[in-house]
This record gives structure tokens, C-alpha cells and sequence, in this order.
């Protein structure tokens, strides 16, 4: 198991890596050429005999990480292990990870707040809420399909609001939103409510007249109310009847001369539309 702070032995980093290779009896020999294979794997072949005491944050997380592999484990946990780390130092700590996981075949179970780490790193993503799964399954299925609205929430799904199903199509459906009508796919009935959620990155901003051809079945002139600069991009929030967020590069929103209190018009497909049945 690997924690948050590194819990390292007071010696070596070569000690802190062989630790579990002598609790389980293994020779000096074998152990040396474990440890510097390991070492080499997580880059710290040059800290072989620093003490523990000396290392850096990203240091001791990977003499953290290589005393754990060392042993061949069938699972490795690691608890929010990137938490404490500066961003490069975590982004290059999460690159190896990725890369030995792959190599070793190893199972590695991860507790994270972090979406990016986990879209990174997991085949399978769990959303736990107060202690107990809401969701499981492969990271498209959980990132683009929250199955409540928890889960929506926690994934990045910005935009969610609460309609009535008011007419159905061929392939798709109409939902009544606050007198607006949103057009979605899905299976549902007529008067059924629905909750819809859409991530901000498939609404498409621009100034263009609404009566303008687009292959978006949703386009709804609306206010801007707010806008937040969110580094490399600006989240853009939306009146349209309905609250919607959207968000825009740098060079898109100074393109638009987007600002707050200016008009927009805002477009997203049916299909960026993801449906839940309203709980009774």
C-alpha cells in the first residue's frame, strides 16, 4: 500500500526498497538486483544510498512507490498518492505509474479526487458516495453517462435541469424546460420527468443569427451571467430559460468578445443531451 505522505523507514532509500524482499526471506543478491531494478523503473537509481530523511516530496512518493512493487504484489492501493505534489512533479509521477502498471500487469486499486488521475490511469471508475458506490464502470461510461445526479455532479457535468417529457420522435424526444423545448435521444414515455445533463464542452457558443443552419438540434438565444477563467479556458455561464455552462478557449472568447451581461447564442446537439429517469 501506498499512502498520501510517504512512510518511509529512518535509512537508505536501497533499506526503504529491500524492506519487504527481507521480511520475505529473499537473498542478498537477489535483492540488490531487485531494488536497482525498481530504482531504474521510478528513476531514482542516483538515490540509492540518500537517506530517507533527505528526499524531496516526489522523491520519497517514488521510493514509496518502488518499495511497494518491489514485491510483486497481485494488488497495490494507493491512497491519493499525488495529492501532495507539486503539479510537475505529479505529472511526471503519474507518467511512470501509467507506464510500470502497464509493464508489471499489476491491479491497483486508487482512492482520488482528481478526474484527470483517474480518466489517466483506471480501466474501471468507481464513484463513491458516503461510502457507498453510485456508480461503476469503464471511465466513457461513468464520465458521459452518470446514472444520478450525484454522480453527474462530480464528474464535470456542469449543465442539469429537471423536465417533462412532452413529445416523442422517431429517435428522439422533446422535454418542456421552463417553457423551453430541449430535444434529446433516449427511451422514455410522454409526461415522464427527466433529468438532462450535458457536459460543458459540447455546448458551442457563437453570435450568429439563431435562424442560421446547424446540425445542433438545440440552439437557444440566452444571456451571459458569469464568467470564469479556469486557466486554460473560460467556463461560461448561460441563461437561456434554463441555466446552461459552457466552456470556450482563449482565443473563442476573445473571437466572440464574450462578456457578462452580452448576448450569445448557444447551440448542442441532441445527442451531447444524457437522460435520467426523475426518482418519484
Amino acid at each position: 500500500m501506498v499512502f498520501q505522505e510517504p512512510l518511509l523507514f529512518d535509512t537508505t532509500v536501497f533499506e526503504n526498497v529491500a524492506s519487504g524482499l527481507k521480511i520475505r526471506g529473499m537473498g542478498q543478491d537477489e535483492i540488490r538486483r531487485v531494488v536497482e531494478e525498481y530504482l531504474e523503473r521510478f528513476g531514482i537509481s542516483h538515490l540509492i544510498n540518500r537517506s530517507a530523511r533527505k528526499l524531496s516530496g516526489g522523491e520519497a512518493q517514488r521510493t514509496s512507490l518502488a518499495r511497494a512493487f518491489a514485491i510483486k504484489p497481485e494488488i497495490i492501493f494507493l491512497d491519493e498518492p499525488f495529492s501532495s505534489l507539486d503539479p510537475p512533479t505529479r505529472e511526471s509521477l503519474i507518467e511512470d505509474l501509467q507506464r510500470i502498471l502497464r509493464v508489471t500487469h499489476t491491479t491497483a486499486v486508487m482512492a482520488t479526487h482528481d478526474q484527470m488521475e483517474a480518466l489517466r490511469l483506471a480501466d474501471q471508475i468507481a464513484v463513491m458516495n458516503q461510502g457507498k458506490i453510485a456508480q461503476i464502470g469503464s471511465p466513457s461510461e461513468v464520465m458521459n453517462y452518470p446514472v444520478d445526479e450525484f454522480v453527474a455532479s462530480f464528474v464535470g457535468m456542469e449543465t442539469v435541469f429537471t423536465g417533462s417529457v412532452k413529445k416523442l420522435y422517431d429517435s428522439t424526444f422533446v422535454v418542456s424546460v421552463s417553457g423551453r423545448d430541449v430535444e434529446a435521444v433516449g427511451i422514455v414515455a410522454v409526461g415522464e420527468m427527466v433529468v438532462c445533463f450535458i457536459r460543458p464542452e459540447n455546448v458551442t457558443l457563437s453570435i450568429a443569427k439563431s435562424g442560421e443552419a446547424t446540425s445542433a438540434r438545440n440552439v437557444f438565444p440566452g444571456k451571459i451571467i458569469k464568467v470564469t477563467p479556469m486557466g486554460l479556458f473560460h467556463k461560461v455561464h448561460i441563461d437561456c430559460g434554463f441555466p446552461l455552462v459552457a466552456y470556450v478557449t482563449h482565443l473563442s472568447f476573445e473571437n466572440l468578445s464574450l462578456r457578462e451581461g452580452g448576448d450569445i447564442i448557444a447551440s448542442f446537439k441532441a445527442t451531447a443531451v444524457h437522460v435520467v429517469r426523475k426518482e418519484k
